[in-house]
């Protein structure tokens, strides 16, 4: 293992739930807030490590870092949320996600945790906000006398990604 990197075996923790109901959540800071990823998509967490700009491609690509796999993509969670960048600190990190083979790294202020939890913990987002079309969290999770966890839907990052590089007028 490289010296930069800091690894969460992750996996090992999402198999660890061996009830079929339990729900294994990735948790990260940004601005503040927690939001979380199902495990099964998160490969690694690694230190923040200088990103390459990547020309011309979609604005919510940071750029590129390299790992041992190859040449991983870099999106800041914080304005694929439509906010300000992600504020980079000893405490930053980047996410390493795999959903159908297409691997990409999420910029985050800071890894949380991971939860494991009965799966009827996860309520549905407010109806007023997925009805006006919100599509980004999938789900919340309550915790007494906390903030809430916003469970974030993969999806809908990736599109944001697609999206802001039909904004910019660079079709792929």
């Amino acid at each position: 293992m490289e010296p930069t990197e800091h690894r969460t075996d992750l996996a090992a923790r999402g198999a660890s739930a061996s009830a079929a109901n339990l729900v294994n959540l990735a948790c990260f800071e940004v601005k503040g807030r927690v939001y979380a990823l199902d495990v099964a998509h998160v490969r690694e967490i690694v230190r923040t490590q200088e990103i390459t700009p990547l020309p011309m491609s979609p604005a919510l690509i940071e750029g590129v870092v390299e790992l041992r796999d190859g040449v991983v993509p870099v999106i800041d969670l914080g304005r694929a949320l439509g906010g300000d960048a992600c504020e980079i600190s000893d405490k930053a990190r980047i996410a390493v996600l795999e959903m159908d083979g297409l691997v990409m790294g999420l910029l985050v202020e800071r890894a949380a945790d991971v939860l494991s939890l009965e799966a009827q913990a996860l309520e549905d987002p407010p109806s007023l906000a997925t009805q006006a079309g919100y599509e980004a969290v999938r789900a919340v999770v309550r915790r007494p006398g906390e903030r809430p966890v916003l469970v974030l839907s993969l999806d809908h990052i990736l599109e944001s990604v697609y999206r802001s590089q039909l904004s910019q007028g660079n079709p792929s």
